[in-house]
């Protein structure tokens, strides 16, 4: 059974990221803010779609939706280090960020981006170099570096999307690390045989059951849906799924960046508050680390 411990922090996060040194059988998270986290085991550093730049801000200023961050970029891109793979979920510009993912490329030659074979041509476009890619398709597992394996599920947001080639658009990853097996599902609703998928993705990393989920809260109305803004998970719906799948923890993320795509942390929270059956809820909140230990 994983155990998880939070720990606040009063250093600048880089500071954080680079003091702290997991020992055997832990992993620990940072939230980035919206879908991004940074996680950390004794031989591996990796990221999840780091949204760290002001890129859509600066894209939709005068429209209707001008996308200004409401919590600031918690560390630029240029004072990550060190880092062995990042993973990218699809190309939406707060996943797939052309102002952050360049930089990290550039100060972490060694760097593997695992990105959706679909979306290999955009991720050529804004910078990354292609003999660093690792491009998967729903069902497919790769070792993209020392300490850690994933394999790439179907997400839908809000639909299951494949290109003419029947790759999929949208992507999740389970992740294993130090024995711990990690699901981040990207901007996703539920869908049809996703617990089947998730315990198959278990499995196929070699884990019995997925330890710990990162799925988005934010939910989704046709308010939204009218303006092309899809919309993914509801908290219940997040804490159904990790119910039904057997996961006992739950981190719920993307809130708090966007006004016009958000959900309140405190309704989260308050939604939350006295649940005793799994999952525990954790809802994310900058300034803390979480350590999961076997």
């Amino acid at each position: 059974m994983a155990v998880l411990t939070v720990q606040s922090f009063t250093s600048v996060l880089a500071e954080d990221l680079e003091n702290t040194r997991p020992g055997e059988g832990k992993v620990f998270l940072w939230w980035l803010g919206q879908a991004g986290f940074a996680l950390k085991s004794k031989n591996c550093f990796l990221l999840i779609d780091p949204f760290l730049s002001d890129y859509l801000a600066k894209k939709y200023a005068g429209k209707e939706f001008d996308h200004r961050r409401l919590m600031p970029s918690p560390v630029h891109p240029g004072k990550l280090r060190g880092l062995d793979a990042v993973l990218v979920t699809h190309r939406h510009s707060d996943h797939m960020d052309p102002e952050t993912l360049p930089v990290l490329a550039q100060n972490n030659p060694r760097c593997r981006f695992v990105i959706p074979r679909a979306e290999a041509d955009r991720a050529l476009e804004i910078g990354l170099p292609e003999g660093n890619l690792v491009k998967l398709n729903a069902g497919e597992s790769a070792a993209p570096a020392d300490g850690f394996r994933v394999r790439a599920l179907p997400a839908a947001h809000e639909e299951l999307t494949l290109n003419g080639s029947g790759e999929h658009l949208f992507l999740g990853y389970a992740l294993l690390m130090e024995g711990i097996c990690l699901y981040h599902s990207g901007d996703c609703v539920p869908y049809p045989d996703q617990v089947y998928q998730l315990g198959s993705a278990a499995s196929d990393l070699g884990a019995a059951r997925i330890d710990a989920a990162m799925l988005p809260v934010n939910g989704r109305d046709e308010f939204r849906r009218s303006r092309n803004v899809p919309g993914n998970f509801t908290i219940a719906e997040a804490a159904a799924l990790c119910a039904s799948a057997g996961i006992p923890l739950l981190f719920a993320h993307h809130f708090g960046m966007f006004a016009f795509n958000t959900a309140d942390p405190a309704d989260l929270r308050r939604d939350s508050a006295g649940k005793t059956s799994a999952p525990r809820r954790i809802i994310c909140s900058p300034g803390h680390r979480y350590r999961i230990g076997l």
